[in-house]
């Protein structure tokens, strides 16, 4: 790839400040909030929600992607990411259009997939890796997996007080607030300037780890450094195009430093699950009766069901697709990393950090960091500053590839089948 003349610069940085300014203007979770006074109609008297959305205006916004198209010259590889960033903010624009009406499933779908579509290996569907997990860790009790005294309840104050705690020493004079407010739909959000805990919410001390690393130390960290992309602020800016590497980079650093518990992950199978469910005309009160049993706890239930019909049709077949990628963003993380371990390029782990980016904007981006035209990141997690440990779990996995996994199981099913139970973890220590 060539470098840029000093005039497809300039068109570059200014199609990028324009990009900025229409992602700004589109707020797409926040114009898809709903009532919190409906969770509680809906769980005292069965009265199912009926959203009204704010008015959106997208003018300005499409005015400054037109403007931003007028700059985009040639088919340098810079150019290209521009334009699929063109097509990104048009496709959310429409989406915010279209709350409400059927016509919001093929807006969401474009932007953040559907669970029937196939992944990179041109066979798997997100829907079978769902299903999969969720067969998987079905039936399991997860109460024997906990640790007596390691998961302490925390109240929403105690909590964000703990996770100031732990902020500090990663981001120093750059740390996010932490702010309890009513306000939050989910029980914790977070932007580049502040993490916003839900005032109701509970926790325990095993959730200050997790959100540590979700949410702090990608997605704090990874719009900090995005702020500092003074020729690209586009980067600093959270849009869909960028949802599903945040959100698999994400939920692969809960993986890969512990803190992924599997009721969590059966809980982005079963969105997945669901979704797939409301495209098929599952109405509100169905998803919600699905997700009940497995959540255990009513609250819980109508918050996942509400996320898939959050813009959509309560009666079905237009859901909000957005908790598909979580799954496959994590995939497509993951065998990212593996590929540039094998190709001894750990160069390129540092650019997913740079800002809010897609896997398919590195190239461009490795070439704007290789001329000194973005910065590197400031901020980056422990797991990926460091990169012995990630080094060798990847070269083991590459390696697992390779083997025969049914020979193995097998054998081990056959030696396994008449061991008798023995302690719960909770009973005794495991590791004696």
């Amino acid at each position: 790839m060539k470098a840029l003349s000093e005039t497809q610069f300039e068109s570059a940085t200014s199609a990028a400040s324009a990009l900025n300014e229409a992602g700004r203007a589109m707020r797409v979770l926040s114009s898809l909030s709903w009532d919190n006074d409906m969770r509680a109609a809906f769980l005292s008297r069965g009265t199912i929600p009926a959203p009204d959305y704010a008015p959106v205006d997208t003018a300005k916004a499409r005015e400054a992607i037109a403007h931003a198209r007028r700059h985009i010259d040639g088919d340098h590889g810079v150019m290209a990411w521009l334009s699929r960033l063109c097509e990104t903010l048009e496709s959310t624009a429409s989406l915010m259009e279209t709350r409400g009406t059927a016509a919001f499933l093929e807006h969401s779908a474009a932007l953040y997939g559907q669970p029937t579509d196939v992944m990179l290996d041109k066979t798997t569907r997100v829907l079978d890796l769902a299903r999969h997990m969720d067969a998987t860790l079905e039936g399991m009790d997860f109460d024997q997996l906990v640790v007596e005294g390691y998961e302490t309840e925390l109240d929403a104050d105690a909590f964000a007080q703990a996770l100031r705690e732990k902020l500090d020493p990663y981001f120093g004079d750059d740390a996010p607030s932490v702010i309890v407010a009513p306000d939050v739909s989910s029980k914790a959000a977070a932007s580049s300037r502040r993490i916003r805990i839900r005032t109701d919410a509970y926790f325990t001390d095993r959730d200050v780890d997790q959100l540590l690393h979700h949410e702090a130390l990608v997605h704090c960290a990874t719009g900090l450094n995005g702020r500092r992309q003074s020729n690209f602020p586009i980067l600093s800016r959270s849009h869909p195009g960028t949802t599903e590497v945040q959100e698999g980079l994400a939920v692969f650093a809960e993986i890969i430093t512990g803190n992924m518990d599997p009721r969590r992950f059966r809980r982005l199978s079963g969105r997945v699950l669901a979704i797939q469910m409301a495209i098929e005309g599952a109405d509100f009160k169905e998803v919600y009766d699905f997700f009940l049993p497995r959540a255990g706890d009513p609250e819980q239930a109508y918050e996942n069901t509400r996320r898939v019909f959050r813009g959509g049709l309560m009666t079905g077949g237009a859901p909000f697709t957005k908790d598909i990628v979580y799954l496959n963003g994590l995939l497509r993380v993951h065998n990212f990393i593996r590929t540039a371990v094998k190709l001894r390029r750990s160069d390129l782990i540092r650019v997913l950090f740079v800002g809010k980016l897609d896997i398919e904007d590195i190239p461009a981006l490795a070439h704007l960091a290789r001329h000194d035209q973005i910065l590197p990141p400031k901020f980056m997690p422990p797991w990926a500053s460091d990169l012995r440990f990630l080094v060798s779990y990847m070269a083991y996995s590459a390696f697992l590839n390779q083997v025969k996994m049914p020979g193995f199981q097998a054998y081990y099913e056959e030696a396994l089948g008449d061991v008798p139970d023995v302690w719960a973890f909770a009973d005794g220590d495991p590791g004696t």
